[in-house]
């Protein structure tokens, strides 16, 4: 399996872990009442399978864009030039216009 498809599946697995985590926090913590509308409505768990959903597509897409550019390190400098800053002081230039004193 290519090297590429491997980091995609492990993402995909990191985020799933990670949105079943996250909605299990939103149930137990009952954020906005949500725990007592899941378990007070008959099609509740629709909710919860489309919360981990969603949150398994959010969560995984981040870690595999994470995991891509931690990959691209070149051999460049990094963190910009360096050289010493110089100190410009900035010129008068007089106006054209009259002043209305």
């Amino acid at each position: 399996m290519p090297r590429l498809v491997r980091l995609y599946i492990l993402s995909i697995a990191i985020g799933f872990v990670l949105a079943l985590a996250f909605t299990g926090l939103l149930l137990a913590l009952d954020v906005a009442s949500l725990r007592h509308l899941v378990f007070a409505t008959r099609g509740g768990w629709i909710a919860v399978l489309m919360l981990v959903v969603f949150h398994t597509v959010l969560f995984s897409g981040v870690q595999f864009g994470i995991r891509i550019m931690l990959m691209a390190g070149g051999d460049g400098p990094r963190g910009g030039l360096r050289r010493p800053l110089r100190r410009h002081i900035p010129a008068l230039v007089p106006s054209s216009a009259p002043s209305k004193r």
